[in-house]
């Protein structure tokens, strides 16, 4: 069966330990320079670390809703963030730029048409072969329709 982390729409796990925090949404010292760089409020700047660090785990953005209590509080902690800040955007002009330079740092374009193209080539070769739908999902994440090689190897 497919773990849930290999999925074209990859989900938070329900349990998340401390060597997950740490090896997964610890920012490095130079994530935190660049994003602090690109931020001019704590709020921006704990919301671009939180879809930095998930995005390069994940694959995709997450709504901030949908990232756990425990992810948000460990980056906190991490960019030394009073308790009091939240991660959030007020103009959803500031999260899609935000959204723009995490793609351009992890070196992913975002091109749904060519990446639509290129998982359905994958697929129609991988159907000569497979038959079970997840499978053949599983062959287009694979051949890195939609990750870079950094985030590749994070995973």
């Amino acid at each position: 069966m497919t773990s849930v982390e290999r999925t074209a729409y990859p989900q938070f796990p329900r349990l998340m330990t401390a060597r997950e925090l740490h090896v997964f949404y610890t920012p490095a010292p130079d994530e935190a320079v660049w994003a602090q760089e690109r931020t001019d409020a704590d709020e921006h700047l704990l919301a671009m670390t939180v879809l930095l660090k998930s995005f390069q785990r994940m694959g995709r953005f997450p709504k901030l809703t949908e990232v756990p209590e425990a992810v948000i509080d460990h980056v906190r902690r991490c960019l030394e963030l009073n308790e009091a800040i939240v991660p959030q955007y007020l103009s959803p002009r500031t999260a899609e730029s935000h959204r723009g330079l995490i793609r351009q740092r992890v070196g992913v374009a975002y091109k749904p048409g060519k990446a639509r193209k290129l998982a359905e080539k994958a697929i129609r070769k991988a159907a000569l072969v497979k038959n079970h739908p997840p499978d053949l999902i599983n062959v287009a994440l694979e051949r890195g329709c939609w990750r870079s090689p950094r985030m590749a190897r994070a995973g």
